[in-house]
């Protein structure tokens, strides 16, 4: 199965977020990533949700969300024609002597220790899915206690439209 980003403009109004997930349910297909939130026009959202499948089951979603009345337009995002990035918030256990290696690795990653407590820190990060994943990875020994991820969002590059 194929991953695919799907960025939908939608109207800004309730229902529509319930109507889009609603969508997905009855037809059986699963998202993997939803992010929302509205455009710099007050009257617009973008949603940019990720899904696994093939080539058959991507224009069927395709097709279904163009059906809804609220939506004005679906985009794929593909890797090359897009910036595409998460975030993430780690609270690290940071005992004294391991503090020092925890601040050494975020700046490796050029994440930033967004709160200190006495045997803890917050990291944040943002970048792509895959330098999310290695600085958890790197973070894990130290002893995660507690972890939030965003979804993807995801932007044409300069003049590129998105297919």
């Amino acid at each position: 199965m194929e991953r695919y980003v799907l960025s939908v403009l939608v109207e800004n109004h309730a229902g529509v977020l319930s109507r889009v997930s609603g969508l997905f349910s009855r037809r059986g297909y699963n998202i993997d990533s939803l992010t929302v939130c509205e455009t710099h026009n007050p009257g617009q959202s973008r949603m940019t949700i990720v899904v696994k499948g093939d080539e058959y089951t991507l224009e069927q979603i395709e097709k279904q969300l163009s059906k809804l009345v609220e939506v004005i337009s679906i985009e794929r995002c593909d890797t090359k024609g897009t910036c595409q990035r998460e975030m993430v918030l780690i609270k690290v256990k940071a005992a004294g002597e391991t503090r020092a290696v925890i601040i050494e690795t975020c700046n490796i990653f050029r994440a930033h220790i967004v709160d200190v407590a006495i045997d803890s820190v917050i990291v944040e990060a943002t970048g792509s899915e895959e330098k999310i994943d290695s600085l958890i990875l790197l973070l894990e020994p130290f002893g995660i206690l507690e972890l939030a991820k965003t979804g993807l969002t995801a932007m044409g590059r300069g003049d590129a439209i998105m297919k």
